[in-house]
């Protein structure tokens, strides 16, 4: 069994003190996949906030790749200086490495745990031509259709191939996994009743809701999302089951702790500010102003809780 234990990444900074004068040149935010998705969005809402808090310029330096490893390895190897920071998020650090028998970093050792930032919840969603028109309905359908069911993803691997595998394995279903290069193309097929059912993220798929292109069955957060208070949160359909992802930043390891602190006290404001919160509420998305040891201690849940289904999935990436 693989195990990820998250140390205290944000208390272990070994450096005494920060430059008197720090920041003084523009910081790097990297963000490991391609633009225009929900990560991007998010840090572009931090961008401009954090660039008035820090009076420097932050830019955004797009490195996809294996679902975000390639982005955690780089700040891995970059300097604990406060100039690199990552928009993390579920991907590399609780679902790859679950995935992966050669680990190409460890999460407790090799990163400073700055702040959490916000979760994203998940919908289920079919076209509006499907016989279904709940979660219920769907599920009783693909037990019927266990034969042809099938459900997409934006790839293998991903957030939304494994909130798909949470509900085969949660509601005893045998839905075909139908993975493409990314989730605009599979709704595309979704709208045009080439596929079953798909789980993406709010941020993506509330227009495609709204404009009446797709049904929304369910949603995956703990609780009914304020966007669409008639329908049901999956944990009420198929209980004790909740998906979704999240956002944060982290830093490299032994980053100083006057550093780390400025980093956590500019980032908390900006998402505690009134106007912020209403932006992320009306994108789908949830404020998780999560640090230090609550943020650490949520990993690690995050961790017990996709491990399990990863296995029995039997998921796994080079």
């Amino acid at each position: 069994m693989l195990v990820i234990v998250f140390g205290l990444g944000f208390v272990t900074a070994q450096t005494p003190s920060q430059p008197k004068n720090w920041p003084n040149k523009p910081i790097k935010l990297i963000v490991g996949f391609p633009p225009g998705g929900g990560i991007d969005m998010v840090a572009r809402l931090l961008q401009t906030p954090l660039q008035e808090n820090l009076g420097q310029q932050v830019i955004i330096e797009y490195k996809p790749g294996a679902g975000g490893v390639l982005a955690a390895s780089e700040l891995m190897r970059s300097p604990p200086d406060g100039y690199t920071i990552l928009l993390a998020n579920i991907g590399p650090f609780v679902l790859a490495p679950n995935m992966m028998t050669k680990r190409p970093y460890d999460a407790s050792r090799d990163f400073t745990w700055i702040s959490q930032t916000s979760g994203s919840g998940f919908i289920a969603a079919v076209s509006v031509n499907h016989p279904a028109n709940n979660l219920n309905e769907f599920i009783t359908w693909a037990k019927a259709n266990s034969d042809k069911a099938n459900f997409a993803s934006g790839g293998s691997g991903s957030i939304t191939h494994l909130n798909g595998e949470l509900l085969n394995q949660s509601a005893g279903l045998k839905m075909v996994h139908v993975p493409y290069k990314g989730s605009g193309p599979a709704i595309t097929d979704l709208i045009g009743g080439q596929l079953d059912g798909m789980f993406e993220s709010l941020v993506t798929a509330t227009n495609y809701v709204k404009g009446g292109k797709l049904r929304l069955l369910s949603v995956s957060g703990e609780s009914r999302n304020k966007n669409f208070p008639e329908v049901p949160a999956l944990n009420e359909v198929v209980p004790g089951v909740v998906g979704g992802a999240w956002f944060g930043i982290s830093a490299p390891a032994k980053l100083p702790m006057p550093i780390a602190n400025r980093l956590q006290t500019e980032i908390q404001a900006i998402v505690n500010a009134p106007d912020m919160l209403s932006r992320l509420t009306e994108m789908g998305m949830t404020p998780m102003p999560l640090t230090g040891q609550d943020f650490v201690n949520f990993l690690q849940a995050e961790n017990r809780r996709w491990g399990p289904v990863i296995r029995s999935g039997k998921i796994t990436v080079e």
